[in-house]
């Protein structure tokens, strides 16, 4: 690992005249639609684990098919990133959110017509060693499975999120004040898009606020579909803009003025002016004003816009085809460039067959990055992301340049509670969504039979499919809390992991 290292760092050092110069105005860096086409082909280094690790045994990012059939990953491995408490619940949906002392565990689709979802759940984690559920948000969009939308505005104690089910929903939107008592959210739209009969003309699949907490932008994904919500008076939200993005629209991030907002899509980002919105115009107009492809990775999740030494950054994320996180250039809207690219060696182009090998049994999703968070949005120093089986991984980006792993904490699969945690969506959904096709009628045939074991296999001398739990899928965004990490992995639930050996924080 050291020479490694070394090689890497001296190829960087002589690469530096070139590439020290990206925070200018004109920053002479190779074509950009070159960099984007072309296929990342080296990972970041692996972190140095320290005592109390319980490493990967097998290639960075990955848990080994040997593994999940010896029962091996039923324990977690780990690096420099320890548990500190744990409260698995009913499972966790997709993206959870955390105000103050408290975390807001997604809920999941409803899977059972015989009783309502299990809703939004509370939880107080003032000890992040016993953390405590103290209540359920069962409004009807909170029972309808939140996805990607549930969010916090932390300026006013604001927790908002919308109605989804399978995969888009219609209307459904439910605001609460959690400033007050975080471990009590006080619900206020009790009429407007909360109630099926007062819907708002909205569709939703992601969402979140803008920096200043007065807007809440819905993205429907199907058909591109964007709103902005107004939201100052929380009482009564209305929506003061909706249009179309794209063909297909996927989460964003808004720089801290409100004026630009990074719209991801199935495998790019566009740039879109919402100062318009922002300023609440009678009649708001929103151009696109730049527009990023890319052949390296698909279904682009989030952007995380950032300041570096005074310049604008933003990460992005792709949650499909292996294409990791990428660190882009935004001083030039309408020109974007490419930084550096993230990515484990289990996402490298020749390791494909390892990962369809690993995971060919667990669903639509495998080693791909989801959502990340950075420790502070002026000069970060480290980035933290759910990196679906992956596990939940740290990374120094303090040298945009030169980013390494520094920490890791993938949480045990939990094959005894297939079916049993109806909040996961992994746990209910996950394996018979995005199956190869000959996958989906076998579990569909155990489905119907009444057998969701995973006794099926879809072809011979393969692993058992149907609700594979040999590795949870973590796809939440980490919160930072001082040397803490505070998330949600579907089949766990909500995880307090602890920074180990003084990786964290970095100086």
């Amino acid at each position: 690992m050291g020479s490694h290292r070394s090689h890497r760092r001296r190829r960087v050092a002589a690469l530096a005249g070139v590439l020290a110069v990206w925070l200018v105005a004109a920053p002479a860096v190779a074509d950009p639609v070159t960099d984007f086409v072309a296929v990342q082909r080296t990972a970041v280094d692996r972190a140095e684990c320290g005592p109390g690790s319980d490493q990967e045994s097998g290639m960075q990012g990955q848990v080994p098919l040997g593994d999940r059939q010896s029962g091996r990953s039923q324990e977690p491995y780990s690096c420099n990133l320890g548990l500190v408490g744990q409260l698995q619940g009913r499972g966790a949906g997709i993206v959870s959110a955390a105000y103050g002392k408290c975390v807001y565990v997604g809920s999941n689709i409803p899977t059972r017509l015989d009783r309502p979802g299990p809703g939004v759940q509370v939880l107080d984690v003032s000890d992040p060693a016993h953390p405590r559920h103290t209540g359920t948000l069962l409004e009807p969009p909170m029972q309808a499975g939140t996805w990607e939308s549930l969010k916090v505005d932390p300026g006013r104690g604001l927790l908002a999120g919308t109605g989804v089910g399978l995969l888009t929903g219609i209307g459904g939107f439910s605001i609460y004040d959690v400033s007050q008592d975080c471990t009590r959210p006080r619900l206020l739209n009790p009429a407007t898009g909360t109630q099926l009969s007062l819907p708002l003309p909205i569709t939703t699949h992601e969402g979140g606020f803008s920096p200043d907490g007065r807007t809440y932008w819905a993205a429907g994904t199907v058909g591109g579909q964007l709103s902005g919500i107004d939201v100052s008076n929380p009482a009564e939200p209305r929506v003061v803009w909706t249009g179309l993005t794209g063909v297909s629209n996927h989460g964003f991030g808004i720089t801290p003025d409100g004026n630009r907002m990074y719209i991801s899509t199935l495998a790019g980002i566009t740039v879109l002016d919402i100062s318009a919105v922002q300023r609440r115009d009678l009649f708001p107009v929103v151009p696109h004003v730049g527009r990023r492809l890319w052949s390296d990775g698909q279904v682009t999740q989030h952007t995380i816009p950032v300041t570096v030494d005074g310049a604008p950054v933003i990460f992005t994320v792709d949650e499909g085809g292996s294409g990791g996180v990428k660190v882009i250039d935004s001083s030039d809207d309408a020109n974007l460039r490419l930084i550096n690219t993230i990515k484990l060696e289990v996402n490298l182009p020749q390791n494909m067959d390892v990962w369809a090998q690993d995971n060919g049994g667990n669903g639509a999703f495998g080693y791909d990055a989801h959502y990340c968070s950075v420790d502070r949005p002026v000069d970060p120093t480290a980035l933290a992301c759910g990196w679906i089986q992956s596990g939940i991984r740290v990374f120094d980006v303090r040298d945009l340049q030169d980013i390494d792993e520094i920490a890791y904490f993938i949480p045990p699969g939990q094959p005894a509670k297939a079916g049993q945690l109806e909040n996961s969506t992994h746990a209910t959904l996950g394996s018979i969504v995005g199956l190869p096709l000959l996958g989906s009628i076998a579990v569909a045939r155990a489905a119907l039979e009444g057998d969701i074991s995973g006794a099926d296999t879809v072809g011979p001398g393969t692993r058992p499919i149907g609700i594979d739990m040999s590795s949870d899928w973590c796809m939440s965004p980490p919160e930072f809390r001082g040397d803490q990490l505070w998330v949600t992995c579907m089949d766990n639930g909500f995880l307090a992991l602890q920074f180990q050996n003084g990786v964290y924080p970095l100086t």
